[in-house]
């Protein structure tokens, strides 16, 4: 429990920073566990107000549960939610067929560019997790972007004692990063400790469940039966399988997020 006191209260640190030093922001939700939390912590860190939009970034190929459970959350909270899509790429008929990259950079990525570009955002927080995934790991707390979206991954200044760069030219904006420090099981101690309504993909239907959610066709379930937050937290206490196994875009190309991050995916 004291671990994730330190956790909470070190993401509310940043999410309190981000909003004194930064301009216009908006929080990406993906729906799922992670960006679920950081939801949370946000209303934590505001006294129960979330003070900024958040952003779903919709490929239209989402697992249909996730859009019912976003708009049931959205509604309950009274949340100021943007929900965009590539409207162009899907005209043309893009898709998973076109190779999973280029689906993700179309669907995902342009997308993310034309909400950054429409609403003027000067940052975005995102609930990314160093321990996720490698690409990820290398990222700061406050991620810079230039004009053109693009993550310098090999020249980022270092942030010693929570001293955070938040100056950057005119068309740049961060990318924040509140519970980067966390790892996959903090996140579901959390969840259990906090009692945080979640989306019950997580839990195991008929031998199987989503240990990571998101579009239909690129996202596969694992072999699982933990239909519980007890049962998922011991299941994570003894595996050695990655978090990203079920994600197809990850075994198209082992370098395939740093390629997309690097382009400015989320």
């Amino acid at each position: 429990m004291q671990d994730l006191d330190f956790l909470e209260a070190q993401s509310v640190y940043i999410l309190r920073e981000a909003y004194k030093l930064l301009g216009r922001l908006g929080m990406l939700w993906s729906i799922g566990k992670d960006s679920t939390v950081m939801l949370w912590l946000a209303q934590k860190a505001f006294f129960g107000h979330c003070p900024f939009p958040l952003i779903h970034v919709d490929t239209s190929y989402k697992i249909p549960e996730m859009i019912t459970y976003r708009d049931k959350v959205a509604a309950e909270l009274g949340l100021d939610l943007i929900v965009h899509g590539n409207r162009e790429a899907l005209a043309t008929g893009m898709g998973p067929q076109a190779g999973r990259l280029e689906c993700c950079k179309a669907l995902k990525t342009e997308a993310l560019q034309q909400v950054v570009r429409k609403y003027a955002f000067d940052g975005l927080i995102v609930g990314a997790r160093r321990d996720e995934e490698g690409s990820r790991s290398k990222e700061r707390v406050f991620s810079e972007r230039n004009a053109a979206d693009e993550w310098d991954y090999t020249r980022q200044p270092p942030e010693l004692w929570d001293q955070f760069k938040t100056d950057f030219p005119k068309g740049h904006h961060i990318r924040v990063h509140p519970i980067l420090h966390w790892n996959e099981i903090d996140v579901w101690r959390y969840i259990r400790r906090e009692g945080i309504p979640i989306i019950g993909l997580y839990f195991a239907r008929d031998g199987e469940r989503y240990r990571s959610l998101g579009c239909a066709p690129c996202t596969g379930k694992i072999k699982s039966e933990a239909a519980s937050l007890d049962a998922i937290i011991a299941e994570l206490e003894a595996t050695t399988v990655s978090e990203r196994a079920g994600r197809a875009q990850d075994q198209e190309d082992p370098h395939a997020m740093q390629k997309l991050r690097k382009a400015g995916y989320m």
